[in-house]
């Protein structure tokens, strides 16, 4: 079945799930997505997630993600839960006893706001988030790097209840584990994303090559494993000698520059088509990796797996992971040693992400951006959700041969096509006619007048002051568009081009 909020206790905590394992051939697992920010969060609830881990800008692993204020975290819950979908909050940075002094103080404001489980590595932290919030439930981040279920059991008899396995374990070392563990303890893994060279991810060469405040152990590493490297002798300098022979990279810098080698750089991991193993490992949640990503990413990658985890044939959506931003897929350790990614530390980036859908009509833009959570000043009103559930209830959730309500994320132009990435339909193309710009209300139109005055069309009926402008590119970021659209669209729909 698709996405579906009924299927899922009130309790938001470990829930149940209608599984129909006779069309998908296996346990459902539950699809556990990124949010590193409100746009990240609303796409991966509306393409499929299950629940989403998340973070605010102390105690987490991604310092370069958007993350939330504490002020926002009641939101994002009620948000999430208010469409079916669990919140995980990372907090899972090494830790010393400056960090932990303020835990008691920052588990209780999270219990406080409704989060499903708390995301720990730290024993210290583990103990505090017992004592401050005994109702929340602890799973084992993959930096303690548990390997072996008589560890996952010191960590049981602690308060942990799921294990989020390292990433260097094998499929039959990990139904080893689920066989030596007691059915309460829960296996969580990894099963798209990038990689980290060091042992899940604890590695020193960020602190060492970059300098203090840039420690990957502190959630903010500059990833030194995937620049270019060349070897010099010392008693020669300024001679590079290549390590491993590649030419430089195409349209680079400097075309004239040594070859480089990228002898720490790993691929990224991508299981769509071995799902099933890893449910017959006995994996009760996969992992997308990625709150540093975008939008777009969190949307194409939850859809491509959502699809596949409801039944349908991974061969059907494995080319959907090739528009994301990404370097060369491997199934990890999963089957054994997942290759490196010596040629070229630049991501493969096929498509991007045009517009997003704000309305199905001109009337539906408000004030021009698409509505969110974190915009809404409240729990969820007036979010891309609550529209799309809104119209559920009324049984008319999208119209086609309408115009379509558009805020601008790239680059695109009358005449382009596009594709359609909706959560609940196939991907589907059409041709972008009738672009209209909506003017707000402070854009001085002067040399509109002068130079083209045929282009505008009148007064904007949403935005008083405000006006349509007919026009031929769409090149203001975050602004308002609309367009002529052909296809069934709802708001919260990514449009897409190739890159």
């Amino acid at each position: 079945m698709r996405f579906e909020p009924s299927v899922r206790s009130a309790s938001h905590g470990a829930r149940e799930y209608d599984v129909d394992e006779s069309r998908t051939g296996m346990p459902r697992m539950e699809l556990l997505a990124p949010a590193g920010g409100w746009e990240q969060l609303e796409c991966a609830v509306a393409f499929g997630a299950d629940a989403v881990y998340l973070a605010t800008p102390r105690y987490g692993m991604r310092h370069r993600a958007d993350n939330f204020a504490e002020a926002d975290i009641p939101r994002a819950v009620a948000f999430a839960h208010a469409r079916g979908a669990a919140v995980h909050v990372t907090v899972n940075t090494i830790m010393s006893d400056a960090d932990t002094d303020d835990l008691p103080r920052y588990f209780a404001m999270l219990a406080d706001a409704g989060v499903d489980a708390f995301i720990v590595a730290d024993a210290g932290a583990i103990a505090i988030a017992r004592e401050a919030a005994p109702r929340v439930a602890i799973h084992l981040s993959t930096q303690a790097s548990v390997m072996n279920a008589a560890a996952a059991r010191l960590y049981a008899s602690l308060g942990v209840t799921r294990i989020v396995v390292a990433r260097e374990m094998g499929l039959s070392a990990i139904a080893e584990m689920r066989r030596r563990l007691p059915q309460g303890m829960q296996i969580e893994a990894f099963a798209h994303g990038s990689m980290c060279m060091a042992y899940s991810g604890r590695c020193l060469i960020s602190d060492y090559l970059v300098g203090d405040g840039r420690g990957a152990n502190k959630g903010n590493c500059a990833q030194p494993c995937r620049w270019g490297y060349t070897l010099v002798e010392r008693t020669r300098p300024g001679q590079s000698f290549d390590i491993e022979e590649e030419p430089p990279v195409a349209g680079g810098v400097d075309a004239s520059a040594p070859a480089e080698s990228f002898i720490m750089s790993s691929n990224d991991m991508c299981m769509l088509e071995h799902l099933d193993d890893l449910a017959a490992a006995g994996v009760e949640s996969i992992k997308i990796e990625g709150r540093a990503k975008g939008a777009y990413y969190v949307a194409a990658v939850v859809n491509a797996y959502r699809h596949v985890l409801d039944g349908e044939p991974a061969s059907v959506w494995a080319s959907e992971l090739e528009t994301v931003s990404h370097r060369p897929y491997s199934t990890g350790f999963y089957y054994g040693d997942p290759g490196q990614n010596a040629v070229s530390d630049q991501y493969v980036r096929a498509y991007h992400m045009v517009a997003r859908v704000a309305g199905i009509d001109a009337a539906a833009f408000g004030t021009g951006r698409i509505p969110s959570a974190e915009a809404s000043g409240g729990p969820g009103a007036g979010c891309i959700g609550s529209e799309r559930a809104a119209a559920a209830a009324r049984g008319d959730t999208r119209a086609s041969g309408t115009r379509a309500s558009l805020v601008c994320r790239n680059r695109f132009a009358e005449g382009d096509v596009v594709e359609a990435l909706r959560p609940t339909a196939p991907i589907e193309s059409f041709e972008v006619k009738d672009l209209v710009w909506h003017a707000p209300p402070d854009f001085d139109l002067t040399d509109v007048r002068r130079d083209a005055p045929d282009s505008i069309l009148g007064p904007d009926p949403a935005r008083p002051g405000g006006h349509l402008v007919k026009v031929d590119v769409a090149n203001r970021t975050m602004e308002c568009y609309s367009c002529a659209a052909s296809v069934r669209l709802s708001p919260g729909d990514i449009l897409r081009t190739k890159a």
